[in-house]
Parts: structure tokens; C-alpha cells; sequence
């Protein structure tokens, strides 16, 4: 899988060089580096950013706050979560796009410059990149089963019939405002911490 990502990930490289944005540019862009993550379910991928050029340095303010922030970086190191790597191929070389844009300077966020960057590559390479991706959506055009998986911090039984289902949050009331919706049995609450699979069809 290690070597499916670099052959994928030197054609990003390539296909960016061919419409003028060189990301071996080590004075420009700086150093890059790209690995496998098992750490996020959720996330597609994350470009962390070490060794920022001081002399890029500003200021952002936000209400009172000030924060040091940083146009440029020397060292960029991109993680594309494993779980992406089963998907169609076209899904994975957008993901390594969408990182690698955030090693181009004031492209660490998705402000102005990102989304310039991504609509120009949208438009020449024909890619989707966007702010965000949907998972469920990239399982389907992949033709993979979507299972997704669901944190419930609360099991509700009914006392009558001992129907029972679950919920991430609920009311503090919840016991004097409902009933079962089966038997009309009064309810009880358990606080858990259980993660569910749910097969979205």
C-alpha cells in the first residue's frame, strides 16, 4: 500500500509540473514528505506543517486576540489515512491534492489562496477538490459498502417490554417526557460509551 501511494502521489507531482505549479520547488514550497495514518476514521488526510519561514511572519487578529501566524513552512509532512487508499483511485489522487495545495504558501487553511489553487486545478486536471469530502459518497462512487461508525453515550429500555434503543444525546427531562412508544412502558437511562456500526444503505 506504501508503494501504491508514492506511484499515485508522484503522478500528482507530475500532473501539477504540467500546468506550471513545480511542488519540487524546495526554496518555494520547501521539503515534502508522505505517509500511510491509521489514527482517523474520519479524515482523509493532514498536512502538518514544521519550521515555519520567519520572515513570512504576521500578525492575525481576532477580537482582542492576536495570533503569530506564518505564510510559508520549510517542511510539510502529508498523512493520508489508510482507509482512503480502498477507494477509487480518482478519490485518492484528489485527497494528495487537496494536501499537497496546503504545502503552497498561504495555503494552510482553507481561505482565499486554497480555494483559488483548487479551482485552478479543478479546472485544468478536471479534479473535484473541495473544502471538505463525504465519505459515504466516495464509498459509492468506489462501489464499496459504507458502514459508519456511531458514538451513543446514552442505552434507553423501556421497564414494561425492554425495548431498548440508543442515543448520543438526550433531554434531562427525557424519562418524564416520553414513553415507550411500544407498550407506552416508562423508560430508564444507562450512560455508556458504546460505538455501534450502522450499515447506511
Amino acid at each position: 500500500m506504501k508503494e501504491q501511494l508514492q506511484k499515485i502521489y508522484q503522478k500528482c507531482l507530475q500532473e501539477l509540473n504540467e500546468i506550471g505549479i513545480n511542488m519540487q520547488d524546495n526554496d518555494q514550497i520547501g521539503e515534502i514528505e508522505i505517509s500511510l495514518s491509521n489514527r482517523s476514521q474520519k479524515r482523509y488526510g493532514i498536512c502538518k506543517q514544521e519550521e515555519p519561514d520567519e520572515q513570512t511572519r504576521y500578525i492575525e487578529r481576532r477580537g482582542r486576540k492576536r495570533i503569530i501566524k506564518y505564510a510559508k513552512y520549510k517542511k510539510h509532512k502529508i498523512e493520508i489515512s489508510l482507509w482512503v487508499m480502498q477507494l477509487d483511485e480518482s478519490i485518492i489522487k484528489n485527497t494528495i491534492m487537496h494536501e499537497l495545495i496546503h504545502c503552497i504558501p498561504n495555503c494552510n487553511n482553507h481561505g482565499k489562496e486554497f480555494k483559488r489553487y483548487a479551482n485552478y486545478i479543478n479546472t485544468q486536471l478536471g479534479y473535484n477538490i473541495k473544502t471538505t469530502g463525504n465519505k459515504k459518497d466516495d464509498y459509492q462512487k468506489s462501489n464499496l459498502e459504507y458502514h459508519e461508525e456511531v458514538n451513543f453515550k446514552y442505552k434507553i429500555q423501556c421497564k414494561a417490554c425492554g425495548q431498548t434503543f440508543f442515543r448520543k444525546r438526550i433531554n434531562k427531562n427525557f424519562t418524564r417526557k416520553y414513553r415507550c412508544g411500544k407498550c407506552n412502558g416508562k423508560l430508564k437511562i444507562e450512560e455508556i460509551n458504546k460505538k455501534l456500526l450502522v450499515l447506511n444503505q
